[in-house]
Order: structure tokens, then C-alpha cells, then sequence
């Protein structure tokens, strides 16, 4: 497609190149040229080598030696308020005329420009050419001008201008070119609205609008309202806004330089200063002053108040280091420079439960709620109770707020005096601290503070190890560290305490609640547990006297090298008196007793085990065991326990939960004996059952036979009554049938008869309905045919006395417009007075004198004879 497009656009050009040569050879031909008015054309003489102008109206025959390079061309015509440039323009005497070289060439200005204005038609000589078209003049309008600057020294107007000099033509006026001026650019002059200013710079040195000198790069606020046309030398940098002032806003201005500004205060570089709506409603910020943003005012109730940081003075300088307190209520803005120490503060409302903490930072003399003063010196502490307002000075600072802490008589709190060191606990009342004390935090081992953090029963979960997950997260609480550490002890439980300060130890039983002075802590129970027993599993605060139990596997081996795996239950529980301090110590005298209960269980098991068979021991495990746990007394008898005087720790039974063999071949034979004694047992088991389900069978056929012959007897039964109700039906049947039949056809004949008779009568009450309702038919026919003949010859009656009526008046009514003077008009009226009556729309008339008699019957003779012949 685009090959086709170009060999198209080829064969176009072509053909219009063929169509120029063509023109170009016939005006070559061409030897006479009729040149129309305000026309022209440029002859060349070939022997001179000189063009000249040829100007119409004429008819001009080109010699051999000529040619018309140019033309016939139209003059070109400059209509008023339009002007067009000439290049290369000719050179005129002062008289006008046009000025030839020897060579009677056309003298030209070479490189010039020529600006024509309106003028009659003129055509355009040899080297002559347009450099710009016919234009309309530049109309400037009102606020707007045309830069402009000189490219030639020249007087322009009265006034000498220098190549480069610029100059603003202002409108409104019509603007006329000259060859020595250029337009630089249009300037539209700039609307300055309410609350704007404009901001000028000097391109060059230059006098504003106002007649006053600007330096090169000087910079100037215009605040005039309305249109402001900038100069020639200056530029507009931009609009600024006016800042709208209120009660609650303030502008934070700051100098570039030194300068005096809008109000005649002289304003130092970097200074900064407040510009309110007391100074003015609107600001336009002058061309040296930096806005550094809008400044709220702060306002204070009052219940609030606030410190300033580094306040103004009286000559508006910011104090650098001191401070001024400000109590609402109130409205300020801030200087610049003067800042908020912590915001705004609320004011101190203390309760009769609240106290403040107070420290002197600067010497002041300070006077207390009695009214008396008194000497504060930097470093001294205070405390103010409530109820009461206080707003701390400058010299003052708030170390903490108290609030009274109230405990219940199983709550407390850790107070340590900062000035003594000495801390204590304080229970079971509301208590502030004072200016000297301070809440301690009691700090715990991790794996006590675990248990007591922990949401595990010390009784319930007295089985869980330590290597097992925690509690969720939403069990366990977090510890208030300078609360006095609470224990709940189980019932039948007791909780070890000792005493760092004081080196003694004491025991309490549960149920009870345990608080911690600052100088106690618990002891820790690190229990054996799992199966096998392994150490340090169990982690608790409480022990649990019992009674409970505990489980533990051992591997025993006999005298026959039969090696066993047992596992034991041992029930145990401690015998103190709570009221003999010796024995409660003696609880918490082993670390480890289930430890040492099981190795002590453990070890005797074995001794005893090691002396007897493998068949001994399986057939009197338990009588073997438990004698050498418990021990014999001197009737050869067990004991009922097994006692551990180191803490008072009894074992009451041993329970044998399982015993496997170690060895696997010892396994495998035991196992092979019981499952041949479980299949001998199986065997005679299903003999006995297959024994029982057998007569059971016998049992069931026997039944089964007798129900099936007492079955036959009844069909049997059945089949005879049967067969005698088939005969009597039988025999009803035949005698019905032949009665029925009997019955029928006499039926038959009578409903027969009965319908030929009913057949008949209504037959004969059709046929009179039928002559009824004819005879009705014809009847009304009759009277309607003679009712509409009647109503015809009525109608006919009426149109025919209606028509009359209507031709009467109507004659009566021409008479009548007509006269008796125009009827005896007409009447002598020969010639016309057949027409005159067909116009009257008479169709016959007979005039009379009135004296002569007339016989009409004759003459209605002849009219009736007449209509009857046409009737015919």
C-alpha cells in the first residue's frame, strides 16, 4: 500500500511539472500581453541585461530581444490601518521619484527594509520583494503595551533612541511599525485585587510609577488596587496574598535585612516579632520578611496553666534561661522564642486519698496551708495532702502524685525509706506513702516466680512436670513486684519460709496464707518423677503430707538370672504434730523423698528378690515383696508400714502393677505357656458351647416338626370348609341367574311400553308448540309490516305538508322582497320577463288584469294530460 501511494504521488508530480513546462513554453510564445489596471509586469532586455516595469492599463508587445520574467502581477494595495514590508526597496529623490543607475536600472537600498502604509497600488520593482504580507496594524487596547527596543540609532518621535534602548508603547492606540524598532513582547497589565499586592523586581536601574529610583535586582511590594502595568525595566515576580488576620491567629514574621516596616518599626536582619489582628486585619508580608507560619493563640481555662520557657520581656527580647508561669483564665499568643515547658497543665485537684510529691529547684520562700511562711532551699522535699488546687511555681518541681493505696487485711505493700534504707511491709490498711518513702520491688527467684505466676493447683496439679508446656497465657498473671508476695497453702500441705535477715525457718500449714516479709523467701521442692524415677521433674512450693501415692518401675533379677521389670504403686504420708516446731523441720530435712522413697524401696525389692526362683517369685510376688518393704515382725507376720525417721515419711501397701520379663527368650515362654493355657481353656469352651448349641437344634426341629403337622391339620380344616361354601354359592348362583333373567325381560316390556306412550304425548305437544309459535310469528309480522306502512304514509304526509309550507313562505318572502312594483315592472317588462321569473324560480305564471275572467280547467286539463304522458 505504501509503494502504491508512492508511485501515485510520483506520477501527480510528474504531470504537474509536464503542465509548468507546458505553461512556462506557451508564455515564452506568448508575444503580446494585455495588461489589465493595476497590473504589472517585469520586461527583461536580453541585450542590456536590464528589467524594467511595465504598468497597466496597455496592451504590450514583447520585442524579439525581450522577455516578461514577471508577470501580469497585481499592484499590491495597502488598505488604511494595514502596512506591509518591502525588502530590498528602491531609493527616491525628495521629490519622490524613483532614482536609476547610468545602466537606466532601478536603483535599490540593498539589505533595507521599507514599512509602507495605506497608499494607492503599487507594484513591486525589480530586486523588490514582500517581506511581510499585508497585515493589519497591532491595535494595543487599554492596560496593555508593547515593549519595545531599538535595532538603529535614530530619532523615534522626539526623542533620540540608542540601539538597545527599550520603551513601552501603552495603549490604547493603534501601533505603527518602524524598520528601526522591534516588538519584544506584549505586556498585559495585572489585576490587584482586595488583599493582594504585587511583587516587582528592576531588571535595570529605573523609577517606578511612582517617580521613585530602583536599582538593578531591587525588589518592591505594589499594594494599588485595581490594573498595574509593569514599567520596561521591571518584572513581576509574583502575587502575594494577604494573611487574614483574627482574634485567634497571629503571623510569626522574621526580617532579611534590616528595614522599617508597615507600621514604622525599624526592623534588625534575623529579628522576629508577631504581627495580631490589634496591629492590623490583613498583612501583606513586605518584600524583606519571611512569614514563618501561622501562630494559634493559646488559651487557657481555669483549671489549666502553663510555664514559659524563656518569656519577653518588656522591650519584647526573649529572657534566654528563666521561666514565667501563667495561670488561666487567659488568652496569649506565644512570642518568638518563648516555648511550652510541658504544654498546658492541668491544675493539681488532690483528693482527700492524693498527695504530691514536691522538690525545690530555686531558693523561694513558700508559705503552707496554715498561712505560715517558710524558707525552701534547692534540694528540699515536700509533700502536699488534699484536699486542696495547687499549681507548682516556677521553683517548684512535681516529683511524683500519690494516691492512698487501700489493703485488705490479706494485701500488702514493700516500703523502703530512701533516707534510711530500711524496708518493710505494711498490711491490711490504706496507706500514702510519705515525701521519704518509696514502693519497693521484692524481686524472686525465676523458678519461684514461675510457680507463683503460674495458674497450676498445687493439689490438683501436683503430677505436672516442669518440662511440660505452661499454662496459656490467659491463666497466667503477671506479678505486681511491690506487692506483698501471697501464698494460698492446700489443705494438708505445708510451706517452708525462711528468714535471710533474722537466719531461722519456719513451717506453715495449710489450710493458710503465707505473705512474705522483705527478708523472706521460699523454699524451693525439686521432686523426682516420671517412670522410671528421674530427679528434678516435680517443681513446688507446698509439700503434701498425704495420704497419695507414687509409681516407679525397677528391674529386678532372680537367683535363676531371670531378669523382670516391675512396676510398683506405694501409698505413703506424713506423721508431724504441727505444734512441735522439731518434727514440722523434720518435713523439709530431705530434699528429694520420693527419690529416696523409691531407691529405698527399690534396693530392698531386689536384696529380697535376688535369693528366690524365678517360679517362686512368680507365684508369691506379692508375699515376697511386700515382706522385704514392710519387714517381719516376731510372729513372722508383715508390718502394716515402712517408716523413714528422717522426716517422718510412711509407706502404708505396695501395689504390683505389671511384671514383664527383661530377657526376651524368658519373654517368649512365658508368653508361649500363657497362650497355651488360654487355648486348653479356649478348646473346652467351645466343646461346652458346641455341645449346648447342638441340643439346642434337636430341640428346634422337634418344635419345628410338630408346628408343621398341626399346620396341615388346619389347611386341611380350611380346604373342607372352603369346598361346602364353593357348593352353596354354586347352588345360589344357578337359582339367582334364572330369576334375574325372568325379572329383566318383563322389566324390559314395561319400560318399553312406558317409553312408546311418553313418546307419543310429547310428540303431539312438539307439533302445537310448533303451530303456536308459528301462527305467533306470522301474527306479529303482520302487525309490524302494517305498523311500518302506517309510519311511512305518516312521514310521507308530514314531508309533503312540510315542503309546502317551506315553497309558500319562500314565494311569500320573494313577493314580498320584491313588490308590487317590481311585479308590475316585470309584469310590462316584455323582453326580460321570462327571465326575471325563472330567476324568482317560477316555473309557469299567468298574468292577469284581474277583471277578464280565466278558465283554468282546461288549462289544468292539459297539465294533467301532460304529466300522465310523461308518466307513460
Amino acid at each position: 500500500r505504501a509503494q502504491r501511494f508512492l508511485n501515485s504521488a510520483r506520477e501527480k508530480f510528474s504531470e504537474r511539472e509536464r503542465e509548468r513546462k507546458m505553461a512556462t513554453r506557451k508564455d515564452e510564445d506568448r508575444n503580446i500581453f494585455r495588461i489589465a489596471p493595476y497590473h504589472y509586469i517585469h520586461v527583461l532586455d536580453q541585450n542590456k541585461n536590464i528589467t524594467r516595469v511595465e504598468i497597466g492599463p496597455m496592451t504590450f508587445i514583447r520585442q524579439d530581444n525581450e522577455k516578461v520574467v514577471v508577470g501580469p502581477e497585481k499592484m499590491v494595495t495597502v488598505p488604511p490601518r494595514h502596512y506591509c514590508v518591502v525588502e530590498n526597496p528602491v531609493v527616491r529623490d525628495a521629490d519622490g521619484n524613483i532614482v536609476f543607475e547610468a545602466s537606466k536600472q532601478v536603483k535599490l537600498r540593498h539589505a533595507d527594509s521599507e514599512i509602507r502604509l495605506a497608499q494607492d497600488p503599487f507594484p513591486l520593482y525589480p530586486g523588490e520583494f514582500l517581506k511581510v504580507q499585508v497585515t493589519p496594524l497591532k491595535i494595543i487596547p487599554a492596560d496593555t503595551a508593547l515593549r519595545l527596543r531599538a535595532v538603529l540609532d535614530s530619532k523615534i518621535g522626539n526623542e533620540m533612541r540608542r540601539a538597545g534602548d527599550e520603551w513601552l508603547f501603552e495603549g490604547p492606540g493603534t501601533y505603527i511599525p518602524s524598520v528601526e524598532v522591534e516588538v519584544v513582547e506584549q505586556i498585559v497589565a495585572f489585576i490587584i485585587q482586595p488583599n493582594q499586592a504585587l511583587r516587582v523586581r528592576a531588571r535595570k536601574e529605573t523609577k517606578d510609577r511612582d517617580g521613585n529610583k530602583r536599582v538593578t535586582g531591587e525588589e518592591w511590594m505594589v499594594r494599588r488596587i485595581g490594573a498595574y502595568l509593569p514599567g520596561v525595566y521591571e518584572e513581576v515576580v509574583g502575587t502575594v496574598q494577604a494573611y487574614v488576620l483574627t482574634e485567634k491567629r497571629a503571623l510569626q514574621m522574621r526580617a532579611l535585612r534590616t528595614f522599617v516596616d508597615a507600621f514604622g518599626k525599624e526592623r534588625k536582619t534575623g529579628e522576629e516579632w508577631l504581627i495580631t489582628m490589634k496591629d492590623t486585619e490583613a498583612h501583606i508580608p513586605e518584600v524583606y520578611e519571611e512569614v514563618l507560619g501561622v501562630v494559634d493563640i493559646t488559651t487557657l481555662n481555669n483549671r489549666q496553666y502553663m510555664v514559659i520557657m524563656n518569656p519577653c520581656g518588656s522591650d519584647g527580647r526573649p529572657q534566654l534561661g528563666q521561666r514565667k508561669l501563667v495561670k488561666g483564665p487567659t488568652s496569649i499568643f506565644l512570642q518568638p522564642g518563648e516555648s511550652l515547658e510541658k504544654g498546658i497543665q492541668n491544675v493539681f485537684v488532690l483528693g482527700e486519698d492524693q498527695g504530691l510529691i514536691l522538690k525545690c529547684v530555686e531558693a523561694f520562700t513558700d508559705v503552707d496551708a496554715a498561712g505560715k511562711q517558710q524558707a525552701r532551699r534547692p534540694g528540699d522535699r515536700w509533700m502536699i495532702r488534699g484536699p486542696t488546687e495547687y499549681v507548682p511555681p516556677v521553683e517548684v518541681e512535681v516529683v511524683a502524685e500519690r494516691r492512698a493505696i487501700p489493703l485488705d487485711d490479706n494485701e500488702g505493700i514493700y516500703v523502703r525509706d530512701i533516707r534510711l534504707g530500711k524496708v518493710r511491709a505494711v498490711i491490711g490498711e490504706t496507706y500514702m506513702l510519705k515525701e521519704n518513702e518509696e514502693l519497693w520491688p521484692k524481686e524472686l527467684s525465676p523458678g519461684i516466680e514461675a510457680l507463683l505466676t503460674s495458674a497450676k493447683d498445687p493439689l490438683a496439679d501436683r503430677s505436672t512436670k516442669e518440662s511440660k508446656p505452661a499454662a496459656p497465657s490467659g491463666t497466667a498473671r503477671t506479678r505486681d513486684k511491690t506487692r506483698v508476695v501471697t501464698f494460698r497453702v492446700p489443705h494438708n500441705a505445708a510451706v517452708q519460709i525462711y528468714d535471710y535477715k533474722e537466719k531461722k525457718a519456719r513451717v506453715v500449714f495449710g489450710p493458710e496464707l503465707v505473705m512474705l516479709g522483705p527478708d523472706e523467701q521460699f523454699t524451693q521442692l525439686s521432686l523426682s518423677g516420671g517412670k522410671p524415677k528421674r530427679p528434678n521433674e516435680i517443681k513446688s512450693l507446698c509439700l503434701l503430707l498425704g495420704p497419695d501415692f507414687c509409681t516407679d518401675i525397677i528391674t529386678i533379677e532372680t537367683s535363676d538370672h531371670a531378669r523382670l521389670q516391675l512396676q510398683l504403686s506405694y501409698n505413703w504420708h506424713f506423721k508431724v504434730d504441727p505444734s512441735k516446731p522439731e518434727e514440722s523441720a523434720k518435713l523439709f530435712s530431705v530434699p528429694d523423698f520420693v527419690g529416696d522413697l523409691c531407691k529405698a524401696v527399690a534396693s530392698r525389692v531386689r536384696g529380697s528378690v535376688a535369693a528366690v526362683q524365678f517360679d517362686d517369685f512368680h507365684k508369691n510376688s506379692a508375699r515376697i515383696i511386700r515382706s522385704s518393704v514392710f519387714g517381719l515382725d516376731e510372729n513372722g507376720k508383715v508390718r502394716e508400714s515402712f517408716h523413714f525417721p528422717a522426716n517422718n515419711l510412711y509407706i502404708t501397701s505396695i501395689d504390683i502393677q505389671s511384671a514383664e520379663p527383661v530377657d526376651q527368650r524368658t519373654r517368649d515362654a512365658l508368653q508361649k505357656s500363657v497362650q497355651l493355657a488360654i487355648e486348653i481353656t479356649t478348646n473346652s469352651q467351645e466343646a461346652s458351647a458346641r455341645h449346648k448349641a447342638e441340643r439346642l437344634e434337636q430341640e428346634a426341629k422337634g418344635r419345628l416338626e410338630r408346628q408343621r403337622i398341626e399346620d396341615e391339620a388346619a389347611a386341611e380344616e380350611a380346604r373342607k370348609m372352603l369346598l361346602e361354601l364353593q357348593a352353596q354359592s354354586a347352588a345360589v348362583e344357578s337359582t339367582g341367574q334364572a330369576k334375574a333373567e325372568a325379572q329383566s325381560r318383563a322389566e324390559a316390556a314395561r319400560i318399553e311400553g312406558e317409553a312408546a306412550v311418553e313418546q307419543a304425548r310429547l310428540r303431539a305437544q312438539a307439533s302445537k308448540i310448533e303451530a303456536q309459535s308459528e301462527l305467533e310469528r306470522l301474527t306479529a309480522a303482520r302487525e309490524a309490516e302494517l305498523k311500518y306502512i302506517q309510519e311511512q304514509n305518516e312521514m310521507e304526509i308530514a314531508k309533503s305538508r312540510e315542503i309546502v309550507e317551506i315553497d309558500s313562505k319562500k314565494f311569500a318572502s320573494m313577493v314580498s322582497s320584491l313588490g308590487t312594483d317590481t311585479l308590475k315592472a316585470i309584469a310590462t317588462a316584455e323582453p326580460t320577463q321570462v327571465k326575471l321569473l325563472q330567476a324568482l324560480g317560477l316555473k309557469s305564471t299567468l298574468i292577469t288584469d284581474g277583471n277578464t275572467p280565466i278558465n283554468l280547467f282546461n288549462t289544468a286539463n292539459g297539465l294533467v294530460g301532460q304529466m300522465a304522458s310523461a308518466n307513460n
